[in-house]
C-alpha cells in the first residue's frame, strides 16, 4: 500500500509517505518554499499545495504519481458546517471549504499521473489523532486532540487498540482552547497561529492573577469537554504594538492563560483516563506543543507516561492521514525517527562546498572539532543527516553553544533576531539526563519542560529559563551517535555534559533545510564555525 498525506487547508502544508505500513519520508513545504509556515491560515490561501514536499516524498522513495494507491487529504469538508452556524467570525471560510472541495482536481493538477479518484478525505481530527496513537510506539493507548478548529470541532478524545481508533469525546466549535490562546497572541502583538510559543515563554515572567477572570469563559465541563469561548481581552490588559517592550501586565495576562489552559487540559485527561484506564496518553494538535503544559499533565495526571507527536500541529496531519487510510488495508508501523526530511551525501555536500567556493577542511571527527570550537565559547551551525519534522532542532538542524556562560543566550538571541526572554534548550545524553534535570524522561522531541536541579542551575545558566526550567533533548547513543560524540567531547573539555542546542534558523524564516539555506545563514549571522557534515568552514577564514 503506497499512501501519500497531504496537509493544505490552513497553515503548516507538508507532505508524508507510508509504504508497505512504514513512514519513510515526512517534511514541511516551508523548509522548501522558504517562508515560514508554509503559508498564512486564511482562505484565500487554502487552495495552496505542498507541492514541494509531496514531489519531495516521491522521489525519495522512487515512486511516481501513478503507483500511489491513496491520497490521504487532512480535511474532510463534507463534515464542515458554515461558520456562522458554528460560531465563528470568519466571513470568507465557505471559499476555504469550496477550494477543500476541489482537493482531488488540485492534487492531480499538481502531482501528474495522479488519479482523482484515489484521494480520500481524512477529518482532521482523526488525522491529527492518527500522528499519535498510530505513529507513537504505543498501539494502546489514550489520545487526545487539541488545537484551534478542525470541520466543526476543536478537541477529540479517545483510545487506541491495536491502532484502531474509538472516539470517546468531540468538543465543538466556537468553544477552542487553541483559539483562546491564539486570540491572546495577537492580542500581546506576536502573529496569530504562529507565535504562540512566544506567550508561552512570556508566561513564565507574570503571575496567574487574571485566572478567577477567564474562568468566566474558559473552564471544563466536568463532562470530557470544555467552555472556550472569546475573552474581552482589551477590558483585562492593554493591546501591546508588535514590536514594543512588553509589560509585566502582559506577563500577567500570558500566566493567567497558560494556567487556565493547564486546568482544562487536567480536566480533560482524568475525564479521559477514567473511561479508558490507558496508562500510555497520546498528545496531538497544536495545543501539544505547549510543553509547559505537557509537563503538568505528567506530574499531575493519572497517565503513567504521555508520547507527544513531535509535528503535533498541522504539519503532522499529512502523517496522520496517510497513516489512518494505510491502515484501513494493512498493519502500520510507529515512526521509526524524526528525521524523515532531506538528507544529502557526503559527497553532495562537498560539491556544495566546491561551488560556494568557500574554503573548507575535513577534520578526522567532526564531532572532536565542534567540542573543541564550543569549548572555546564558539557558536556552531550544525547540519547534519536528514532534516527533522516538526518545529523542533533535534540535532540535524541546529546552533549550539556553550551552556556555561550565562551571556550566551542573549548571544544567540540576537544571532537570531529573537525577543530577550526567550530561553534555549540543552542536549544532554538520555544516561546523564536524570542527574541534572527532573521531568518525564526521556524526552527527545523537547516537547517537556524538566526542573534544573539547584547544583547544575549556576554551571549551565545560559539554558536555565526564570522559573528555573529548562526545554530538554535526552540524545540517545544508538539513535544519535554522532551527536552523542560530540557531547562526549565537550564534557571532557569542560566538565559539562550538556550543549546549548536552538534551531538554526534567523527570525521569521524557516529552519534550514538544504545546504544552500545552511551557507546562506552562515554568511549572515555571527556564526564561528559550519559543521556541514563531516566537513568544517571557519569564519575567521571565509572572512578572512
Amino acid at each position: 500500500m503506497r499512501v501519500l498525506g497531504i496537509n493544505a487547508l490552513f497553515h503548516d502544508p507538508a507532505a508524508a509517505l507510508v509504504l508497505d505500513g512504514r513512514v519513510v519520508a515526512a517534511a514541511e513545504e516551508e523548509r522548501f518554499s522558504r517562508r515560514k509556515h508554509g503559508k498564512r491560515p486564511v482562505p484565500f490561501s487554502a487552495w495552496e499545495l505542498p507541492e514541494h514536499s509531496a514531489r519531495w516524498c516521491l522521489e525519495q522513495a522512487g515512486v511516481t504519481p501513478s503507483d500511489l494507491d491513496a491520497v490521504a487529504y487532512s480535511y474532510d469538508p463534507q463534515l464542515a458546517l458554515p461558520a456562522a452556524e458554528l460560531g465563528l467570525h470568519d466571513p470568507w471560510d465557505h471559499l476555504r471549504q469550496e477550494y477543500a472541495r476541489r482537493a482531488p482536481e488540485f492534487l492531480a493538477e499538481a502531482l501528474p499521473g495522479l488519479d482523482a479518484d484515489k484521494v480520500r478525505f481524512v477529518p482532521h481530527h482523526v488525522a491529527h489523532a492518527a500522528s499519535a496513537g498510530q505513529a507513537s510506539p504505543y498501539p494502546d493507548c489514550a489520545v487526545l486532540v487539541l488545537d484551534g478548529r478542525g470541520e466543526c470541532g476543536s478537541h477529540l478524545a479517545g483510545r487506541y487498540a491495536n491502532r484502531e481508533l474509538t472516539v470517546l469525546g468531540t468538543q465543538r466549535l466556537p468553544d477552542s482552547l487553541g483559539l483562546f490562546y491564539e486570540d491572546l497572541t495577537e492580542h500581546l502583538g506576536f502573529l496569530r497561529s504562529s507565535d504562540e510559543f512566544k506567550v508561552m515563554a512570556l508566561a513564565s515572567y507574570g503571575r496567574p492573577c487574571l485566572v478567577d477572570r477567564l474562568r468566566e469563559y474558559v473552564r471544563p465541563d466536568g463532562r470530557g469537554g470544555f467552555r472556550a469561548r472569546p475573552v474581552p481581552w482589551p477590558s483585562l490588559v492593554p493591546p501591546r504594538a508588535p514590536g514594543s517592550p512588553w509589560t509585566q501586565e502582559h506577563a500577567d495576562a500570558a500566566a493567567s492563560a497558560q494556567a487556565c489552559l493547564e486546568e482544562v487540559l487536567l480536566g480533560l485527561v482524568r475525564w479521559l483516563h477514567d473511561r479508558t484506564g490507558d496508562e500510555v496518553l497520546a498528545l496531538a494538535g497544536g495545543v501539544a506543543l505547549n510543553c509547559v503544559a505537557n509537563t503538568r499533565l505528567h506530574r499531575e495526571g493519572p497517565f503513567r507516561r504521555i508520547w507527544v507527536q513531535p509535528a503535533a500541529g498541522d504539519a503532522g496531519t499529512a502523517l496522520g492521514a496517510a497513516l489512518h487510510v494505510a491502515n484501513a488495508k494493512e498493519a502500520v508501523e510507529a515512526m521509526p525517527t524524526a528525521a524523515l526530511g532531506r538528507g544529502w551525501s557526503d559527497a553532495e555536500l562537498r560539491a556544495w562546498l566546491e561551488r560556494a567556493a568557500v574554503p573548507y577542511e575535513e577534520p578526522e571527527d567532526i564531532a572532536e572539532s565542534v567540542a573543541e570550537e564550543l569549548a572555546a565559547d564558539g557558536i556552531v551551525a550544525w547540519f547534519q543527516g536528514r532534516s527533522e519534522y516538526g518545529p523542533r532542532a533535534l540535532g540535524h538542524r541546529s546552533l549550539l553553544a556553550h551552556p556555561g556562560h550565562a551571556g550566551n543566550l542573549e548571544r544567540l538571541n540576537a544571532v537570531k533576531g529573537r525577543e530577550e526572554f526567550r530561553p534555549v534548550a540543552p542536549m544532554v545524553l538520555a544516561e546523564r539526563a536524570a542527574d541534572l534535570f527532573d521531568g518525564p524522561l526521556p524526552s527527545p522531541y523537547m516537547l517537556f519542560v524538566h526542573d534544573v536541579a539547584d547544583e547544575w542551575r549556576e554551571r549551565i545558566p545560559a539554558v536555565v529559563h526564570v522559573d528555573g526550567t529548562a526545554r530538554i533533548q535526552t540524545v540517545d547513543r544508538a539513535d544519535e551517535p554522532l551527536v552523542a560524540r560530540l557531547i562526549d567531547g565537550f564534557e571532557r573539555r569542560t566538565g559539562l555534559p550538556v550543549v546549548v542546542n536552538t534551531s538554526l534558523n534567523t527570525a521569521g524564516r524557516p529552519m534550514v533545510d538544504d545546504p544552500r539555506d545552511a551557507l546562506e545563514c552562515f554568511g549572515s549571522a555571527p556564526v564561528d564555525l559550519l559543521a556541514l557534515g563531516p566537513f568544517a568552514v571557519r569564519r575567521r577564514e571565509v572572512f578572512a
